[in-house]
């Protein structure tokens, strides 16, 4: 706890996952003597106009309150150098200096872990073989880590939870934030199967959209393998299948449903792509207890590591158009499959209205006959797809 107050005056001042903690971090050998040189008027790092005003305005007491306050509330916090710091995390790129939690992080002191993704709008038969599989890998002895999103990643996480294993939760939002609304009720079992929710966010964070692609990277790190059950073309399991590759990581797929349907063709990109084909739990267990040959990925085969950084600009326009994505102009309701293909009902009303321009969301909320809070929670997800951007004063529009 003394040096865990460090590393988290060291996020005050610099902010949430920014690399330059570990550029400042590479000439001190702890958290406390950074602080104590950043805090002194010889300090050997060389710091912009911001970073020294941030270190003369945030006094280490800050830390020491906000570290008593969690205590208070039941949110853990480990650090870097933590023993209870998950040993996954320690040699990714910009990997977490802090991480908040909620329920039993020692779950994580195995090396029989499972990242599980898949899209929000499954089938039937993704949710069956998420399930099953997930179920066997956890009565196996398998922690299965999930995003805790609707769809696939809620049933992986609760197959394990039902039957009295532990699963992780990596969360894009606080700890304490009630994100996703739906999923809110299943925390309790989770929590009580002695599973545990992550986060490299302060509590109180919201699930806005930068959040979700640094938390992606933590997300893939956490399995000894990723297994990916339903995929769109333009689905973020994608994202987190390739950044699993570039960590060197195992990435399994489930075989389609049906090869002509889009709602697998994120499966079908992985397969020809050189995952490995998932027809059950032995599957995963040879990944990741024996010698398997690996995915290389798309990307990931020129690079050992992903930076998150580079992750983020799949959601921008102008590296839509290098991925492949359709970015003309033409109006997207005029052709619903340029949509993502998890967007739900409701999504696809939101955005179809925003088509002819940007509107305010009290007009979006009127127009739609939705509640502002439900119609703001639609918005942050279709801003996590890349769908729609917020402008200044509460205004959104559609990413041509």
């Amino acid at each position: 706890m003394e040096e865990t107050k460090y590393w988290l005056w060291l996020n005050m001042v610099f902010g949430t996952g920014n690399h330059r903690i570990w550029e400042v971090m590479s000439f001190f050998r702890t958290a406390e003597k950074a602080y104590l040189s950043l805090s002194s008027d010889n300090s050997m790092v060389s710091l912009t106009e911001n970073e020294l005003k941030n270190v003369r305005g945030v006094p280490l007491r800050n830390a020491e309150v906000f570290l008593a306050n969690c205590a208070k509330r039941g949110i853990g916090v480990v650090s870097y150098t933590d023993p209870e710091y998950p040993a996954q995390l320690a040699h990714i790129y910009n990997p977490p200096s802090v991480l908040y939690y909620r329920g039993n992080i020692s779950c994580l002191k195995t090396k029989l872990t499972v990242t599980a993704v898949g899209t929000r709008k499954a089938s039937a038969y993704s949710l069956r073989a998420a399930k099953e599989i997930c179920s066997e890998l956890s009565a196996r002895g398998v922690v299965i880590v999930s995003g805790f999103a609707v769809g696939i990643d809620l049933a992986c996480s609760m197959a394990a939870a039902d039957i009295g294993r532990p699963t992780v939760c990596v969360m894009g939002c606080g700890v304490d934030v009630d994100y996703p609304r739906q999923n809110f009720s299943y925390r309790d079992t989770i929590l009580a199967a002695g599973g545990v929710f992550i986060s490299e966010f302060p509590p109180g964070t919201a699930p806005n959209s930068p959040n979700f692609p640094k938390r992606n990277r933590v997300l893939a790190a956490l399995g000894a393998a990723t297994v990916v059950f339903q995929a769109g073309a333009k689905s973020g399991s994608l994202i987190t299948a390739n950044l699993s590759a570039g960590q060197g990581h195992d990435v399994l797929c489930l075989p389609p449903a049906d090869i002509f349907s889009g709602e697998f063709a994120g499966n079908i990109k992985l397969l020809r792509d050189g995952a490995l084909p998932m027809y059950d739990a032995s599957d995963v267990m040879e990944c990741i207890t024996g010698d398997r040959k690996q995915y290389s990925g798309t990307s990931a085969a020129k690079t050992p590591a992903v930076p998150h950084e580079a992750v983020h600009n799949v959601y921008e326009p102008a590296a839509a158009a290098d991925a492949g994505y359709d970015t003309a102009a033409e109006p997207v309701q005029t052709a619903p499959a340029e949509f993502p293909d998890e967007l739900s009902e409701q999504q696809l009303l939101i955005a179809r209205e925003l088509a002819g321009g940007a509107l305010h969301a009290d007009e979006l909320a009127q127009r739609l006959e939705l509640d502002p809070a439900e119609l703001m929670t639609e918005l942050t997800e279709l801003e996590i797809y890349g769908t729609v951007r917020s402008l200044p004063g509460k205004m959104f529009e559609l990413i041509r």
